[in-house]
């Protein structure tokens, strides 16, 4: 109940108008909002990769992730807030969608993979950094972001198909 009280009241504010209303804000927004998951994705995409072993094998992992870090950041920085702005042009529309309460569990679940690989494997990256296979559980990291980051982004691409309104 206090869900949708929230979202109610989010949608009667004047940002949330402005957005809905807005013949260009919210078409901006979007696209921007889909480069940033092109640019954050990609290159998760590309750092799993070499979680897993499968690409970039010659180059230690801390120095890949030295060089991706940064931007993927930027890019998961801008990513969010877009998405809280398409969020807000919406709310009532987005919390009684089931493709995006199931986006959300994912996001929640990668965001737990993120926080457990950077403070619990990553203090490690200089011993094993260079293994053209890194440690299992390093690896396991990789395997679970590429899923849970690719299941977000599918059930996200469906909010706009929600077959069970």
């Amino acid at each position: 109940m206090f869900i949708a009280q929230a979202a109610e009241w989010l949608e009667a504010t004047w940002l949330s108008t402005a957005i809905r209303e807005s013949i260009w804000v919210y078409p901006i927004v979007e696209s921007v909002h889909v480069l940033t998951i092109a640019v954050f994705l990609g290159l998760t995409a590309a750092m799993d990769a070499r979680l897993l072993g499968a690409a970039l094998r010659e180059t230690p992992v801390g120095i890949v992730m030295t060089r991706l870090l940064p931007w993927i950041r930027a890019g998961f920085a801008v990513m969010v807030v877009t998405g809280l702005l398409l969020f807000a042009g919406t709310p009532v529309r987005f919390t009684t969608n089931v493709f995006f309460q199931i986006k959300l569990g994912l996001l929640a679940l990668a965001g737990l993979n993120v926080w457990l690989f950077h403070h619990r494997l990553f203090p490690t990256v200089q011993a094993w950094g260079a293994a053209a296979s890194p440690p299992r559980h390093a690896r396991l990291a990789g395997a679970a972001s590429l899923v849970l980051w690719t299941l977000a982004l599918a059930t996200g691409r469906l909010i706009a198909y929600n077959w069970f309104e």
